[in-house]
């Protein structure tokens, strides 16, 4: 009688990764061909689907090999780990991203750049645009770095089309600066300081940082390891989907950022 639920069990858990399998793939495709800029979600959802039938694999192994019940306890022990790091990890992006913006008057902003369309801002460097033109008319006497070289698939740097949109926001132009070599978030960073030293800035004093809200855990731990002093103006994307992709993209940056620097 045991044995027979037991293996009732096991027919059943294996009927529902079928059906998680295929609700990944159906997800996957959403995000593919549906959804605009969740392209990482779609592999991720691929992942998912590999995942859930790797596992119906290990229960047929393991149900005719020690080495496989031994290598299935492994992978749910790793899954679970793995799990709980996410969540660990998130939280702190999330936290990051959350916090409201301190009162502290800056020396300076530097505004991280994102990728330009030709020469027209995508939607994740538009939001950091809205967001800094705020914070710039908020804080009229503090001069600004606009940080990001020029990519593929751009006609110009990212500082020069963020430059462009400020100045039709109404900032003056003397208080925007050009950053225009950098390809990463810690050569923004670093190059941006050289800049500020260059102009006589206080680079000891509070720089505040504008990028998006999902990156701001990690904009923040680089410019610390800058040696910066730096508070954060999150800038948020306009959809949910956006958001969730690109906050769950984030564990993977940094991820990557911790294990190979």
């Amino acid at each position: 009688m045991k044995r027979r639920k037991a293996d009732e069990n096991k027919r059943r858990q294996g009927k529902w990764l079928i059906v998680l399998a295929a609700i990944c793939l159906l997800l996957s495709a959403v995000c593919r061909f549906v959804l605009p800029g969740v392209r990482f979600s779609a592999l991720l959802f691929l992942g998912g689907a590999v995942v859930c039938l790797g596992f119906r694999g290990l229960d047929h192994w393991s149900e005719r090999s020690k080495v496989g019940r031994r290598c299935r306890l492994v992978s749910v022990f790793v899954l679970a780990a793995g799990c709980v790091l996410f969540l660990a990890a998130e939280g702190m992006i999330l936290w990051a991203g959350e916090r409201p913006t301190p009162d502290d008057e800056p020396v300076a902003v530097v505004v991280l750049g994102a990728g330009v369309n030709g020469t027209i801002p995508s939607l994740t460097l538009r939001t950091r645009l809205d967001a800094a033109a705020e914070y710039l008319q908020m804080h009229p006497d503090v001069p600004a770095v606009l940080s990001g070289g020029q990519g593929p698939g751009e006609d110009i740097t990212e500082a020069q089309a963020m430059y462009t949109a400020l100045i039709g926001c109404g900032i003056a132009a003397e208080r925007l600066l050009l950053e225009e070599r950098s390809t990463s978030t810690a050569e923004n960073l670093a190059y941006s300081m050289r800049v500020l030293e260059s102009a006589g800035l206080d680079t000891a004093g509070v720089i505040a940082i504008v990028t998006n809200d999902f990156h701001l855990f990690r904009a923040q731990m680089l410019a610390r390891d800058a040696g910066m002093n730096v508070i954060g103006v999150p800038a948020e994307l306009p959809w949910w989907w956006l958001n969730a992709n690109y906050y769950i993209r984030e564990f993977f940056a940094l991820g990557k950022l911790l294990l190979l620097g």
